[in-house]
C-alpha cells in the first residue's frame, strides 16, 4: 500500500496549510482508475484520503493559528484522512494524537503524511464510535457531515465526548446534513478548493465548538 500510494501522489501542500506537506493525488480520475485496478473486487473504499479536504483544511488552519487549544493535550482526529488535523495537532504541540480512520489504505496515508511532516501520530483502525470511554483532552472531526446517518451518529458521539469533558472541535463548509444546533462557531476561514470536488473554486469553511 505504501508503494501505491507513494506512485499515485505527489508531495505537495494544501492551500490553506503551506506549513503541512502531503501525499496528495494531483488529478483525481487516473487516481480514481488506478484504486481501481489497485482493488481487483477487494471492496476498497474511494481514496478520499488522497485529498485535503476543505473542512481539514480549516481545522488544521485553526490549530496551527491557535496552537493553546492543543498544547499539552491528548489528541483524537476522528475519520482523519489524510491525517492533515493530526499532523497539524502535533505541529501545534499536542502531548499526543491518534487518527482514527477505518479505511486501511488510509491509515498507511496518515503514517506516510505524519513521517513527511516529521510528527508523531498514532493511527488506529478501530471504530471509536463504538467506545463508551473519551479518553482524549480534544477531539476534533473535519468535514463529517456528508450523509445524514453518519453525520448524525457521528454527532451523537462528539456530545458524548464534550459531555465527558472533552473539547470536541467540528469543522464544516456547509454540508447538508451539519447539525442545526449544539454548535458555537469559533474560526472561519475561506479556502481555494478544485471544481473536480467541489461545485466553486472556493469554499468558506467554519470551524464550530460543541457545546450542550
Amino acid at each position: 500500500m505504501r508503494d501505491f500510494i507513494l506512485a499515485n501522489t505527489e508531495l505537495v501542500s494544501p492551500p490553506a496549510c503551506p506549513e503541512i506537506k502531503l501525499h496528495l493525488a494531483t488529478e483525481i480520475t487516473p487516481l480514481w482508475q488506478a484504486t481501481e485496478a489497485f482493488l481487483q473486487g477487494s471492496n476498497l473504499p474511494p481514496p478520499y484520503w488522497a485529498f485535503a479536504w476543505v473542512g481539514g483544511q480549516a481545522m488544521s488552519r485553526y490549530l496551527l493559528d491557535t496552537p493553546s487549544v492543543v498544547a499539552g493535550k491528548r489528541v483524537l482526529d476522528f475519520a482523519a484522512g489524510c491525517g492533515i488535523g493530526a499532523i497539524a495537532a502535533a505541529l501545534a504541540g499536542a502531548a499526543a494524537v491518534e487518527a482514527a480512520e477505518i479505511d486501511r489504505v488510509a491509515a498507511t496515508a496518515i503514517r506516510l503524511n505524519a513521517e513527511a511532516n516529521g510528527t508523531a501520530v498514532t493511527v488506529t483502525t478501530d471504530d471509536v464510535l463504538a467506545r463508551s470511554d473519551c479518553p482524549w483532552d480534544v477531539v476534533m472531526a473535519g468535514d463529517v457531515c456528508y450523509e445524514r446517518p453518519m453525520a448524525e451518529a457521528v454527532f451523537a458521539w462528539l456530545r458524548r465526548c464534550a459531555a465527558a469533558g472533552a473539547d470536541v472541535l467540528m469543522a464544516d463548509p456547509g454540508r447538508a446534513y451539519l447539525p442545526p444546533t449544539g454548535l458555537m462557531k469559533v474560526a472561519s476561514y475561506t479556502i481555494p478548493c478544485s471544481l473536480e470536488l467541489e461545485d466553486r473554486t472556493r469554499r468558506d469553511a467554519t470551524v464550530y465548538r460543541i457545546v450542550g
